[in-house]
């Protein structure tokens, strides 16, 4: 294998190793805070040593013993630094001795795979979507503070600030580090699913800056979307989720254009759609489906499979898509649902309905102002052959975006309806 293939092969061992390795040292000391930084430290020493020396045979192990010499190293430390020795040492003797001496199989015991505990304990009720996220690429994703802070293009120092109260809030909660019981899953069910929609959402749409899409957080949500329907397999809504990130990630490739421009939905080359995940995507629906209880996700992943089954956007089904929008506003009242299911009516019953529904979008604080609402306006006002209105609502929709390639690609569409 070259160097960079190790390097590569190293990052992906490391990136699935990490939550595992942060969930057994977390259990051994009881503290989660200190637990992830030790392994942060130790995934570090890792990627300093491995491309060099060569992986170890038992690289779960190793990881597992270098993050608790860091964790006993930091606690000799704060001993000494408050003259505490031997009160700290007859409270928790096990973490001044050195790292436990563990053959492959004793260490791969004490790495079972603590990702769904993780991810129930990062999307801790008391954290906002900001700080779960951060927190989850973290400890779960096995992603450093800096590449974290690039991906959300803040300074690394406010990063790290962001994750440490996080980290604060739950060892204030003393929330105990194990998997919640199943009523308390129940009701964080619904914060793990969404932060999960976040991190891909970033990925796939960034919100700010110069890319289009930050492929290593989309990525990484499929990735632990797929981990956590391993560990919940009964679960129609973690279907659901999986389901709509593989179709709508099914289209990624299509949706740039040779400079990164923003290609739209109806423009794009259909051929370079990645079909594998497409019939996954439409398979993991079914199977959703034929769970029972409908959910959100379920719907929205219903909807990205009609778009992603249709040879072209004239041929898409979209009386049924209308149909299943219409279903989803009734247990999801959001107005960016509201917004899609104006487009999905304006494609069946022409543009003049969609705007009469856009109008009642007006009235609602939520979405009030928001550049969308005047872009999908501009949109359908083109449709409606108001090029000038048109024109008007695409150059503010352009004005209230801070994403590059959506201000182009608006700022491009309003410069055809100039008058001649």
């Amino acid at each position: 294998m070259s160097d960079g293939g190790l390097a590569r092969e190293v990052e992906r061992l490391l990136q699935e190793l990490a939550p595992k390795v942060v969930g057994a040292v977390t259990r051994r000391c009881g503290d989660f805070a200190a637990a992830e930084d030790a392994v942060q430290e130790a995934l570090l020493d890792a990627v300093a040593e491995w491309p060099a020396r060569g992986v170890p045979a038992n690289p779960g192990g190793w990881l597992f013993r270098a993050a608790w010499r860091r964790l006993a190293d930091l606690r000799r430390n704060e001993r000494a630094r408050a003259r505490r020795e031997a009160q700290v040492a007859s409270e928790r003797p096990e973490l001044a001795a050195a790292a436990p001496d563990e053959g492959a199989g004793e260490a791969d015991a004490v790495l079972q795979d603590e990702t769904l505990v993780l991810l129930f304990l990062c999307c801790h009720p008391s954290l906002s979507d900001a700080s779960a996220i951060a927190l989850t690429l973290r400890a779960v994703g096995g992603l450093t503070t800096a590449e974290i802070a690039r991906a959300f293009l803040v300074p690394e120092a406010t990063m790290a600030q962001r994750i440490s109260r996080a980290k604060r809030t739950i060892a204030e909660s003393q929330v105990a580090f194990e998997l919640p019981g199943e009523a308390e899953q129940a009701r964080r069910l619904d914060a793990v699913l969404r932060v999960l929609y976040l991190i891909f959402n970033e990925g796939y749409v960034g919100s700010s800056g110069a890319p289009l899409t930050r492929v290593e957080l989309s990525s990484e949500a499929i990735r632990l979307a797929r981990a956590l329907r391993v560990a919940k397999p009964a679960t129609p809504e973690i279907d659901g989720l999986l389901a709509l990130l593989l179709l709508t990630d099914a289209r990624r490739l299509a949706r740039t254009g040779p400079a990164g421009e923003l290609v739209p939905l109806d423009e794009q080359e259909r051929g370079r759609w990645d079909r594998a995940q497409i019939a996954e995507g439409s398979a993991l629906v079914g199977a959703a489906f034929a769970k029972g209880a409908v959910g959100k996700y379920q719907l929205q992943a219903a909807i990205a499979a009609l778009h992603d089954e249709a040879p072209s956007t004239e041929a898409t089904d979209w009386p049924q898509i209308a149909a299943l929008y219409e279903v989803l506003l009734r247990i999801d009242d959001q107005p960016m649902v509201a917004l899609n299911h104006a487009i999905a009516v304006a494609m069946v019953q022409g543009p003049a309905a969609g705007l009469r529904r856009i109008e009642a979008l007006d009235r609602d604080a939520r979405i009030a102002g928001h550049w969308r609402l005047d872009a999908v306006r501009g949109h359908l006002l083109e449709r409606a052959g108001d090029r000038a209105a048109a024109r008007r609502h695409l150059l503010a929709a352009a004005d209230g975006t801070k994403s590059l390639p959506e201000r182009r690609y608006l700022l491009t569409k309003a410069a055809r309806l100039q008058p001649g």
